[in-house]
């Protein structure tokens, strides 16, 4: 955003995050939160809420602290990379559903939003050879939380023995905006 809203503040899970995103977000006039349940603000606190990788959105809250006819715009973030490859609970085996979560966003009483549009589509992450699997599962730490090269070596070494004799493993995931509004 070119100009940000007199009020900007962003939520951070990840408590290694924060810290960065402070050094980020700070000198553009944004304040970050850690926060890790409930969103940590009043009712109709904001005019724009933007989900960017949320693993799963809290409708009501989203509802609860956006103004009246206010858009909200979450998008899902990718989370199903390598799952059939890592036995961790962290990697999420429920489908991505664009019609389940705006279900949800509607919701019922209090907790209810208006969708206004809704976009999906299915991506493809393409992984050429081991480093890159290495390389992402370094870099998105909470695909599997915890991933080091000698915990996982003999997966790596097999699939790294599958892309040599198949090819580039292909991830697919789904992700979706969906625009949203609390009813005045």
């Amino acid at each position: 955003m070119p100009v940000l809203p007199r009020v900007t503040v962003a939520t951070e899970a990840w408590p290694l995050n924060v810290a960065r995103a402070t050094a980020l977000l700070r000198p553009l006039g944004a304040a970050v939160v850690h926060q890790e349940g409930p969103l940590p603000f009043g009712d109709n606190a904001f005019d724009l809420v933007v989900c960017r990788h949320p693993v799963d959105v809290d409708w009501p809250e989203v509802a609860r602290v956006l103004t009246p006819a206010a858009p909200t715009s979450p998008r899902r973030s990718a989370r199903r990379a390598c799952s059939s490859w890592w036995s961790t609970s962290s990697a999420s085996s429920r489908p991505r559903s664009a019609t389940a979560a705006t279900r949800t966003a509607r919701g019922r009483g209090r907790g209810r939003l208006e969708v206004v549009d809704l976009r999906a589509e299915t991506l493809r992450t393409r992984f050429n050879d081991i480093g890159a699997v290495v390389y992402f599962l370094r870099k998105v730490i909470w695909m599997v939380p915890g991933f080091t090269v000698d915990t996982y070596r003999d997966r790596l070494r097999e699939l790294h023995e599958q892309i040599q004799a198949e090819g580039p493993f292909v991830a697919h995931h789904s992700r979706f905006l969906i625009e949203a509004r609390k009813p005045a």
